[in-house]
């Protein structure tokens, strides 16, 4: 697994709290430095054999077309691209003229991950998004009509002032658009970000806690009657469609994460690259983190519990000791009780009318 940062927007969305940056002026220079991080970093991983490529953002549809190729021409030179990879790239609507998705199809591209959010032009322009409603839809068709049949799309709910009936229209919307992925985020409050800084200052106020509740379960509802599995908490797809890059994530595979803020994870450590694109492409200064038992014992439970296919307590056990096994399943008995957590086929997993509360489940199967 390979993941690639492009930390450049043309805009920033109030809600974000990634690393990014408005100023391009070291876009070029940028590139030369991720084509110099894979080639000298192709011995992290235990393989030279990819199975997912994931250019996230930032803005990653900003990168031009010889951007791309440079970037997959060192690639190519220091791994293996397996014939079956999966290959996604983020982009904005606006970004996907058709143009620029001849551009995509040229170059290796399978998956498309596009950041919508909302089909109300108010929220859109609340969220300092640069698309509308009608953008959005228009980018889905371009892509479908170029033949790209792999196309996911992002959501969110629980905005300030966000209706369930509103909330309701935009995931009919995304429905009738006949995709094949939807991710959707209940908006969060991340510190430095506008958004909190609107709330801090009494401009804006969270919807309640009931409302944001009931839109998860409209969502829930109304994808699966569509025919959309809910494989992830926040991930629905069609029939084979999750997405293996991020099912890789929270199935602790390994992977290398190149450029600024990029992360990496190879069983035995995590590593972060700094947060600056110029530090970064001076000498890509890192921090490194050795994972003690303990962590491994949370991550494993943390990101297994996240997916439908829940946590396998045999792989527990083997993993993390009896010790761990009792101490998760001493944990998990009032969940048992209530019917919040149940056990099927060995894996321990979160009720779907429990999901709204996963992180309080997750959070009390912890060791502190």
């Amino acid at each position: 697994m390979l993941y690639i940062h492009v930390p450049f927007c043309k805009s920033r969305c109030i809600y974000c709290s990634f690393f990014s940056s408005l100023k391009h002026d070291f876009k070029e220079k940028y590139v030369d430095c991720l084509c110099k991080e894979i080639a000298e970093r192709k011995g992290y991983l235990p393989n030279n054999q990819l199975d997912t490529i994931y250019f996230g953002g930032g803005t990653p549809s900003l990168l031009s077309e010889n951007n791309f190729e440079r970037i997959f021409n060192a690639i190519k030179e220091n791994f293996v691209i397996k014939n079956s990879a999966e290959i996604t790239l983020e982009c904005n609507p606006d970004d996907l003229t058709q143009n620029y998705i001849s551009v995509m199809k040229k170059i290796f591209f399978n998956r498309v991950s596009v950041g919508i959010q909302s089909f109300n032009d108010s929220e859109l322009r609340f969220l300092n998004r640069r698309h509308n409603a009608q953008t959005a839809k228009k980018a889905v068709q371009n892509l479908q009509r170029a033949g790209f049949s792999n196309i996911s799309v992002d959501l969110m709910f629980g905005l300030p002032k966000q209706t369930l009936q509103s909330w309701e229209n935009t995931v009919n919307e995304a429905i009738k658009l006949d995709v094949q992925h939807i991710s959707a985020y209940s908006l969060s409050y991340e510190k430095g970000t506008k958004l909190e800084n609107l709330r801090k200052s009494g401009e804006i106020s969270e919807i309640s806690e009931e409302n944001s509740e009931k839109m998860f379960d409209l969502l829930t509802q109304k994808l699966q009657n569509a025919g959309f599995e809910h494989y992830e908490i926040s991930n629905y797809c069609k029939h084979s469609f999750h997405s293996r890059h991020n099912s890789g994530y929270w199935q602790m595979a390994d992977y290398l994460g190149v450029g600024a803020a990029a992360h990496s994870f190879n069983g035995v450590s995590r590593r972060w690259n700094v947060a600056d694109i110029e530090k970064y492409c001076s000498n890509f200064s890192y921090e490194k983190e050795i994972l003690t038992p303990k962590d491994k014992y949370n991550e494993l439970v943390f990101l297994s519990l996240r997916t439908k296919n829940g946590l396998d307590l045999q792989q527990l056990k083997e993993k993390s000791g009896v010790e761990s096994y009792d101490f998760c399943l001493s944990c998990a008995e009032k969940y048992l009780a209530s019917k919040k957590l149940f056990i099927t086929d060995n894996h321990l997993k979160i009720n779907e009318n429990a999901v709204i509360i996963s992180d309080l489940i997750m959070s009390d199967l912890m060791k502190i």
